[in-house]
């Protein structure tokens, strides 16, 4: 990752659970994509992004998000993504709550996977 993105990778039962902390911008995205797609790929089961411990998210992070939504909706794999009041904000200005599948906390994203 890089000094202003820290995170890491969670095999569950039932997913791939993908923690962060830090900022997700432009210093950022390619290594987060590059992060979760590289993770993602020995694996076809449901993917989370908890982002609820993001500090401040722009427009390349939401970008980055967006892409990964689209890699893995392309895939039939289901993606949620975990957000805080910040990143919820940021997300919901641009109306991408529902493409990304937007959850209020870990539990919620767990609750509402598919049963496999």
């Amino acid at each position: 990752m890089t000094v202003s993105l820290r995170g890491g990778c969670e095999r569950r039962e039932q997913c791939l659970l993908f923690g962060f902390t830090g900022q997700l911008d432009a210093y950022s995205d390619k290594q987060f994509t590059d992060f979760v797609s590289d993770h993602a790929k020995a694996t076809k089961v449901p993917v989370i992004i908890d982002l609820s411990r993001i500090d401040f998210i722009d427009s390349s992070g939401l970008g980055a998000l967006v892409q990964l939504a689209k890699q893995f909706n392309d895939g039939s794999r289901q993606f949620l993504v975990v957000g805080n009041a910040r990143v919820v904000q940021t997300v919901k200005l641009v109306r991408l709550e529902a493409f990304l599948h937007l959850q209020p906390d870990l539990e919620s994203a767990l609750g509402s996977l598919a049963p496999a």
